[in-house]
Order: C-alpha cells, then sequence, then structure tokens
C-alpha cells in the first residue's frame, strides 16, 4: 500500500483509539493487513529499483499522505490530537521506513526488514491495485466516521 493509504490509515486509528497502549501495536498490525490487500505501490513490478526519481516520488506520496489525513482528520475527526496521530501514522508506515535503506540506498542490515515484509506484500498493478486500495480506504474512513 502507499505511504498515502498507510496514514490513512493510522489517521484513523488515532481518532478512534484514544489510548496509546492499544493504538500503537494496531497501527502496526495494520500495516500488515493492508499489505496483504491487493494493491498498487510504487515499488509495484519491481520499479522502485530503476526508477531514478524514486526517492522523490516517495517524498510526495509521504507528503500526499500527511497532508490528505490533517485535512481528513480536521473535518471528520476535529478533536483528535494532532501530535498524537503523527505518531500513530509513522507507526503506520513503519515498515516501509525501516525497508527505505534497504530499498533505495542497499543498506545491508536493513535487508531482513525487506525480506520479512515482501512476505505478506501483495502487489496488484494499475489500475485494479489503484482501485482496490482506494475503495478499501474510503471504506475505512466511512465505518470510522459512522462508528
Amino acid at each position: 500500500m502507499t505511504a498515502t493509504g498507510h496514514a490513512i490509515i493510522g489517521a484513523v486509528i488515532a481518532a478512534k483509539i484514544g489510548n496509546p497502549e492499544l493504538a500503537v501495536p494496531i497501527a502496526f498490525a495494520s500495516h500488515v493487513l493492508a499489505d496483504l490487500t491487493p494493491h498498487w505501490d510504487l515499488g509495484t513490478n519491481g520499479n522502485a529499483r530503476k526508477d531514478k526519481h524514486i526517492v522523490a516520488k516517495t517524498a510526495v506520496d509521504i507528503s500526499v499522505g500527511f497532508v490528505l489525513s490533517f485535512i481528513m482528520l480536521t473535518f471528520l475527526f476535529p478533536g483528535t490530537n494532532l501530535y498524537y496521530a503523527f505518531f500513530i501514522i509513522i507507526t503506520s508506515q513503519l515498515l516501509d521506513w525501516i525497508t527505505m535503506p534497504y530499498i533505495f540506498f542497499y543498506v545491508p542490515p536493513f535487508t531482513w526488514f525487506y525480506k520479512f515484509q515482501k512476505k505478506f506484500h501483495w502487489e496488484m498493478d494499475k489500475p485494479w491495485g489503484i482501485i482496490i486500495q482506494a475503495i478499501i480506504l474510503i471504506l475505512i474512513v466511512i465505518l470510522a466516521k459512522i462508528y
């Protein structure tokens, strides 16, 4: 799932679960569950290592995720502490943050995290990978707003 997708899920977790002792493990587990669903991300089809602009594209993805999460929290879940939400969002993205040194710069100690994450990462090419991801995120936000 894109960093934006993980950010939105993390923001919903922060908005709905005020106890960090519950929210942190749930946010971390949400990363695995989200990656188990068919989805597209910047690394689909092995493009990440071949793409000269992958770091810039990833920075845009991360930025969009934080901006959309901020907008969502401001308008849909206005009582949420933004510092707390930021922490939970980072937690929900943590597995991707840990694999970045290996993916982008081939730092060997991070190979283990990359191999671990690949075990549950279900990539699907465009357009269906994007469509499924968008539907899942919209449903999560709608359900969080209803309940």
